[in-house]
């Protein structure tokens, strides 16, 4: 079961390591929640990856960038588990109407890491159109248990490994994507030319995560045209932006199809 599972997903991810063209199927929403519209606008845009902060607050998982928003009571069940379930309903067990299409629902963990995935997981077993998609991924970011125990949560759940740890063979499998800090690699602005010296230090970390078969991700991005164009350029997977509209317009007019 173990091998069938990895064989699955092994599909998956290197049918995303360095894109031949970038579309929105290469962006990721960061904070989706905080745009105008939390999860459609980035899913009608059809962005590849969303993702979502989460608290766990008196046994109910509320979407929030820190703790001083949980007051505003805004739950991931209705912003996100809910709306998505009903679009996979209507694309028939699929996350888009286009079946190529694949989307990576990021849920980054701000409490304790075990008590809040056992809830996520929980809640979870409430929507089995989402576990049982053939086209959507549960990534967990954020707060995460030790990588040891990665094989022993359901096979619905996948992880957002970082590109600076080693991870044994087993937790390798449930790793869907590697990611790493910007501002470790670069102090750039993004605009105008990277510095070669930086860019030369990405793009290793890129190859580094595409050997292990996996795809690649780095936040604290500068958030303008020159630094999507230039992370294109190294092979990153999944364009990190609060921008969606913008970074949609740009993969467009690169050629590529929203």
């Amino acid at each position: 079961m173990r091998n069938l599972l990895f064989f699955i997903f092994f599909a998956y991810t290197t049918s995303f390591a360095q894109p031949a063209s970038y579309t929105t199927a290469n962006a990721h929403s960061h904070n989706d929640y905080q745009q105008t519209s939390p999860f459609h606008s980035a899913y009608n845009l059809q962005f590849g990856s969303i993702e979502v902060d989460v608290f766990l607050d008196n046994n109910e998982l509320l979407v929030a960038h820190t703790a001083h928003d949980l007051p505003q009571h805004r739950t991931l069940e209705d912003l996100y588990l809910k709306p998505l379930q009903g679009y996979i309903q209507k694309n028939n067990g699929y996350a888009y109407a286009d079946t190529s299409r694949k989307l990576q629902l990021m849920i980054d963990v701000k409490t304790e890491a075990v008590a809040t995935l056992n809830k996520i997981i929980d809640v979870l077993m409430k929507y089995p159109e989402l576990t049982k998609c053939k086209s959507l991924i549960i990534l967990i970011s954020g707060n995460k248990p030790e990588p040891s125990s990665y094989i022993s949560y359901p096979s619905f759940i996948w992880f957002d490994g970082l590109l600076t740890v080693h991870y044994s063979k087993e937790a390798l499998k449930r790793v869907a994507m590697l990611s790493d800090n910007f501002i470790s690699y670069s102090t750039w602005k993004g605009n105008g030319k990277a510095p070669e010296k930086d860019m030369a230090a990405l793009k290793k970390a890129v190859e580094k995560g595409h050997a292990l078969k996996k795809t690649v991700r780095f936040w604290n991005v500068p958030d303008y045209l020159d630094t999507w164009q230039q992370l294109m350029e190294i092979g990153v997977d999944y364009i990190n932006t609060d921008s969606i509209k913008a970074l949609a317009q740009f993969l467009k007019q690169k050629g590529g199809k929203i």
